[in-house]
């Protein structure tokens, strides 16, 4: 089997821990934020695999684009989430400081293709 790209691993781990608050925030009755951050802190991920069968260079960075929106938006729902302390400040850290990783390398791959069009 081939070897998954570092940013697909991930990005998948990114959405199990997404995933993993989200079921615990509506144990706590929060469905309305766990709504919206289960559907763009795991779009992250779909859209990074999705590009992977991308037709073009611009259709690989228009899909890796839509997950840089997605990770904004995410950040967005976790500050929030922080903001009414639904979530620790180590829970709120953690997932902070992997999505800024992804959303480094995800610009860093756009910038790469850019230049080379």
């Amino acid at each position: 089997t081939m070897e998954k790209p570092i940013i697909q691993t991930k990005s998948l781990f990114f959405a199990q821990q997404v995933y993993k608050l989200c079921k615990s925030l509506d144990l706590q009755k929060e469905y309305i934020i766990s709504k919206q951050l289960l559907r763009c802190g795991t779009s992250i991920g779909a859209n990074i695999y999705e590009a992977y069968f991308a037709e073009s260079t611009n259709d690989y960075i228009h899909k890796l684009s839509i997950s840089l929106k997605e990770i904004n938006e995410t950040v967005f729902w976790l500050e929030l989430l922080k903001l009414e302390n639904l979530i620790s400040s180590k829970e709120y850290l953690q997932l902070i400081d992997a999505i800024i990783e992804i959303r480094k390398t995800l610009i860093s791959i756009i910038k790469k293709l850019k230049l080379k069009k």
